[in-house]
């Protein structure tokens, strides 16, 4: 099955408050790695947009103007997630806008869980670290990826920074490389490197006799509020 990152941009926050999508950016990955399928596009809402949404995205009406409807490109959107695992951070957000387009296109067209698996990153965030914000800018901070061109939101942009967030929250990053490009260099990665024996011998630096007395006082105090259970100490009773 082949994985879909998505990201939409919209005219609001409330499909149910007649809200359209006006960007849907994909970026797709075959076994952890990024192809060159990605699917782009713009779309007219064919309302305005509000000024809260426009200040997120900087999306203007006057741009979307001679942008196709989504019924233009329904279909071409559809094959394209057919079969996927569709991955999307706050995926009932963009979910119920897809929904809502569709529905708008009649009944046989379904909703976009009967064409594809999703999987929600935010979900899968919250799992792994509850109690922590779990946006997309905090989660690039904590795996450390670089979000400095996210000025403004876009779909596309997002949906490859998330691939990135992604792979992180399932084990790191393996390769992002095109499929078809040598792989030579992923395998040399896991091979077994030797010292060199010639470097210059490693720094050791020492604590000093206030650090030492810090460390035995915290100690101490450890061993007081668990009623004498500090392994540490009992380690160095052992010596």
């Amino acid at each position: 099955m082949k994985q879909i990152i998505l990201d939409t941009e919209t005219t609001g926050l409330e499909p149910s408050q007649g809200h359209r999508i006006i960007e849907i950016g994909c970026v797709e990955i075959k076994n952890r790695r990024k192809t060159d399928g990605d699917f782009h596009r713009y779309l007219n809402p064919e309302r305005e947009i509000e000024d809260g949404a426009y200040e997120i995205h900087g999306i203007s009406n006057e741009f979307l103007s001679d942008k196709p409807l989504f019924k233009d490109i329904a279909t071409e959107f559809i094959d394209y997630i057919r079969n996927s695992e569709v991955i999307i951070h706050n995926a009932p957000f963009d979910v119920a806008f897809i929904n809502a387009e569709l529905k708008r296109l009649g009944k046989k067209w379904g909703v976009m869980e009967d064409y594809c698996k999703i999987t929600d990153t935010l979900q899968m965030a919250r799992k792994m670290h509850p109690g922590q914000k779990n946006s997309l800018d905090a989660l690039c901070g904590r795996y450390q990826i670089d979000n400095s061109q996210r000025e403004l939101h876009g779909a596309l942009l997002d949906a490859q920074i998330l691939l990135d967030v992604y792979l992180a929250l399932t084990g790191g990053q393996v390769d992002l490389s095109l499929t078809g490009e040598d792989d030579a260099g992923a395998e040399n990665q896991h091979k077994i490197k030797q010292i060199d024996k010639n470097r210059s011998p490693l720094a050791m630096i020492l604590p000093t006799e206030d650090e030492l007395d810090a460390h035995e006082h915290r100690l101490e105090s450890i061993n007081q509020e668990s009623n004498g259970n500090c392994v540490w100490l009992k380690l160095g009773e052992n010596k």
